[in-house]
């Protein structure tokens, strides 16, 4: 049902499936945690934790490309010119209306998850050469696990530098653009141009039965 009509000619229109914000919410707290188990040294508990990461980013790849409208690759991944020509927008304090993802919050969000497939996927095969070993450590040589280790301690520096792009970014759309861009992630909601179309939305029982699959999937990896 439609809300009531704001202010310059603005309606609150579905935007975010229920999938797309329990990912987004989900990959926050998950991410939170598995930072601080592993500065707590629990790690059998930051090892599910990565799994589960894992579980939701092949999640969100997938729906990515059978979800709903905005949650599609194809809806926020735009030509170099149309990002040339939206970063030319950036000073101005008016924001340029997108329905999704602007298009350098497209990029962001691939950049996100190829990190975080990074961070999950050398996870499996880490050491700290005294206890912990991951799932897949006996599958590749030594010299190997070290290596992708190493990745796995840096890449994590980059990952807090793209979190931290993200939310400055955000913080500057509410500041400075007076667009509040978190809110919508809570309500799925974003207020566009009265007669903007609103998205159209996939069953949260597919998004079910593909979480499921992913999650089979990792335990099968996990225990192979």
């Amino acid at each position: 049902m439609a809300e009531t009509q704001k202010t310059e000619g603005t309606v609150a229109t579905p935007v975010w499936d229920i999938p797309v914000r329990f990912f987004h919410w989900a990959l926050v707290l998950l991410i939170a945690f598995s930072w601080l188990s592993s500065e707590m040294d629990w790690m059998e508990w930051h090892m599910y934790s990565g799994y589960t990461v894992l579980t939701l980013v092949l999640f969100r790849v997938i729906w990515g490309f059978v979800g709903s409208s905005h949650a599609r690759f194809s809806d926020f991944i735009y030509s170099p010119g149309a990002v040339i020509a939206y970063i030319r927008t950036l000073p101005s304090r008016t924001a340029a209306k997108f329905a999704g993802h602007n298009p350098l919050g497209g990029i962001s969000v691939v950049l996100l998850l190829l990190c975080i497939l990074v961070q999950t996927g050398t996870g499996l095969f880490s050491n700290d050469d005294i206890l912990t070993e991951g799932p897949l450590f006996k599958q590749v040589t030594k010299e190997l696990s070290d290596w992708l280790t190493t990745i796995h301690k840096y890449n994590f520096n980059v990952l807090l530098g793209l979190i931290g792009v993200h939310v400055g970014a955000v913080l500057y759309y509410l500041i400075y653009k007076s667009e509040n861009l978190i809110k919508p992630m809570f309500t799925g909601r974003k207020h566009l141009p009265a007669g903007a179309a609103p998205a159209t939305m996939r069953g949260v029982g597919l998004a079910i039965v593909l979480l499921a699959f992913c999650a089979a999937s990792v335990w099968a990896l996990i225990n192979s």
